[in-house]
């Protein structure tokens, strides 16, 4: 249980931060309401689910190794440090929620799966992060079980997503440029202790200590 809430954790976190996939859902939002909003979501979701499973086959033969353990949770430590110190440092620029072709989308839901799958730091993201997790899951599990419980990662990104969906409703009195920049910042903080946390995993590893 433990294992699932810091997973549901960690993909709310990664979520949070105002990216190309969160401005696709708030613009969509605020043209067509919740349900736009949702289905673009929902289409971001699909991308990362994509990701997900390109890894998790890509990675499952070889997670065992603790060469490969020590390698991915290392790059994922780096990646989540980074991103956190990236979440931090965007949050003073300037969000534009309104201006972006997705406004005009016929699709919301292709429109959500187009603007992930094409994020270059997606591919680098899951790698790191999600190999990272698939290795601390893997370990004495068979293979179905570690996707099953390293693959909860998505539900705290769909619950962000979703709850972003749902206050899109009320339009830019929730979702503005000063809760974008607080959100931003609380979860650059929980992207760094992530990634710190990662990090001693990849000690531990290459001291023998591969459990956590």
């Amino acid at each position: 249980m433990h294992e699932v809430l810091r997973n549901i954790l960690l993909g709310i976190t990664l979520a949070a931060p105002i990216g190309p996939s969160g401005v696709a859902i708030i613009q969509n939002g605020l043209r067509g309401g919740f349900w736009r909003a949702f289905q673009t979501a929902i289409g971001v979701i699909m991308a990362d689910i994509t990701y997900l499973l390109i890894v998790f086959f890509g990675l499952a033969s070889f997670i065992s190794y603790p060469v490969m353990k020590i390698s991915i949770w290392s790059l994922g430590a780096l990646v989540l440090v980074y991103l956190g110190v990236e979440s931090i440092r965007e949050s003073r620029r300037k969000v534009d929620f309104e201006t972006s072709p997705l406004l005009t989308a016929r699709n919301p839901l292709l429109a959500g799966y187009l603007v992930n799958i094409s994020n270059p730091i997606a591919v680098v993201w899951w790698v790191g992060i999600y190999g990272s997790l698939l290795g601390a899951a893997s370990y004495g599990d068979g293979k179905l079980d570690a996707l099953l419980r390293s693959s909860t990662i998505l539900v705290g990104i769909l619950m962000w997503h979703t709850n972003v969906s749902f206050l899109t409703h009320w339009g830019k009195r929730l979702l503005n440029e000063t809760s974008a920049r607080y959100i931003s910042i609380i979860a650059g903080f929980i992207l760094i202790l992530f990634g710190i946390r990662f990090g001693y995993y990849a000690i531990l590893t290459g001291f023998g200590n591969p459990g956590i």
